[in-house]
């Protein structure tokens, strides 16, 4: 038996490890592109900006990819800790998984990331551009296993149960199960928007500080240009993604739009407050139809509502808000990027306006990435493993008091690692001179730093 709230503590420590871990794949993993840009651009031009961009960004990257690994390291394991049903149930599918992962992409990252710090004026150009594409390969590997693991256990295929557990009987379909190629696509595509805003609101506050370098307004541009491209891009996929989602958990979408009872021409709500108590929005703003047109391409077509998923469906208001928060960011920032686009004059910096709006926007990719996980993770539930294994059957029978301990002590680690991870970018972003030792003469301005 349960201590009371045990299990409602236990999620919630997983999901702030999950929150703070997210936040550096997210980054690394569109960034490791955008070095291996660099290298390529540096390679065919010889601008030694782009070098520069290359050295200092590579920094960044190491940075984001050690607590990457090292918050990794904890969520794994609280899969013993806290979630040992998990483990001993569908651990026959999920250890293989997460192995190939360290197998097929960590070594290569953390090998090859080496040779990019420290092999300046070590190896040759080649050399750095190998790196790099390997580098690049290698997160994107590391994100093709994890997200492997979680799509199947959001759209399970490809094995039987025998005694209560999970065991393979096709890889093949388990891998390359029905969500991944859009959940892929999604997540690679929110991973280089995250790392387009950062390395473009970076910039942005670079020049208005002017503190900026002859590489400065490069790099923006192409943090512009590859936001412009990708955001409304974005969208596609994730309304691609929404179809296959009601195909496979139509109760998540209908806590999504809202929607408590199955009807034909359901409206799509904007904004409200979804009531569970009553079944019902509150102050719903509504227009008729569109969710019966988005989800069925059919303004009269049918649409399965929350009342045929009683004591099986997510808890409405959280997934309701968090999606719309996920549009919304989405939505900024295609206006912001199309905006600054828009202002970029030949070698003139954007707008003083488009400035200030890209360095507040920074860091939006990681609000709409997590906006985006809690949908997905959150509106799986009661589901761990989606339809086969429900959260309240894997926790551990720790007390309440021992997981509130170490939630609190966990939530105060991550707040400062957060804190101390935007500190120490803004202080390696503020030094004018740092590219000094880097270019040569001819290459730098009355300014050094790019």
């Amino acid at each position: 038996m349960f201590d009371v709230g045990a299990t409602e503590l236990a999620r919630i420590q997983f999901a702030l490890n999950i929150s703070f871990h997210i936040l550096f794949p997210a980054i690394s993993i569109g960034l490791a592109w955008l070095l291996l840009f660099f290298r390529v651009s540096y390679t065919l031009g010889r601008n030694h900006a782009w070098e520069y961009a290359y050295y200092f960004w590579t920094k960044v990257f190491a940075l984001t990819f050690a607590i990457g690994v090292v918050s990794g390291v904890t969520m794994s394991f609280q899969f013993g800790t806290n979630w040992p049903g998990f483990i001993e149930r569908a651990g026959n599918v999920a250890g293989p998984l997460l192995g190939y992962e360290v197998l097929t992409a960590f070594f290569i990252e953390a090998t090859f990331l080496a040779v990019m710090l420290f092999g300046k004026d070590r190896v040759s150009n080649a050399m750095h551009l190998t790196a790099a594409a390997l580098v690049a390969v290698g997160t994107t590997l590391s994100a093709f296993w994890i997200l492997s693991l979680n799509s199947w256990m959001q759209t399970p295929q490809g094995h039987e149960i025998v005694d209560g557990k999970f065991y393979a009987v096709d890889w093949w379909q388990i891998v390359f199960n029905p969500s991944l190629p859009y959940r892929f696509a999604h997540m690679l595509t929110a991973s280089l928007l995250t790392s387009a805003f950062l390395i473009a609101g970076t910039s942005a506050s670079r020049i208005l500080r002017r503190i900026d370098g002859p590489g400065t307004l490069l790099v923006l541009k192409t943090g512009v240009v590859l936001a412009a491209i990708l955001a409304p891009l974005q969208v596609l996929i994730g309304d691609l993604h929404g179809l296959n989602t009601l195909e496979h958990q139509p109760a998540k979408i209908a806590a999504i739009e809202g929607v408590w009872h199955t009807e034909r021409g359901a409206p799509f709500t904007l904004f409200g407050i979804p009531d569970e108590s009553q079944r019902t929005t509150r102050f719903a703003v509504e227009i008729p139809k569109v969710a019966s047109l988005v989800l069925t391409h059919d303004p009269n077509g049918e649409v399965r509502g929350l009342d045929e998923f009683v004591g099986a469906h997510p808890p409405v208001l959280f997934v309701f808000w968090s999606f719309r928060v996920m549009v919304g960011m989405g939505l900024l920032m295609i206006a912001v990027s199309w905006w600054t686009a828009w202002t970029i004059r030949g070698t003139q910096p954007p707008s003083r306006g488009a400035l200030r709006a890209l360095s507040v926007m920074t860091f939006a990719g990681w609000i709409a990435i997590l906006a985006g996980w809690y949908v997905t993770e959150v509106g799986r539930q009661p589901w761990l493993v989606y339809g086969a294994l429900k959260a309240a059957d894997a926790v551990a029978e720790h007390p309440s008091t021992v997981m509130l301990g170490t939630l609190l002590a966990y939530s105060l680690l991550y707040a400062f690692l957060l804190v101390a991870y935007v500190a120490t970018l803004r202080h390696m972003s503020a030094k004018p001179a740092a590219s000094r030792h880097l270019l040569p003469p001819q290459a730098l301005g009355d300014r050094g730093s790019a």
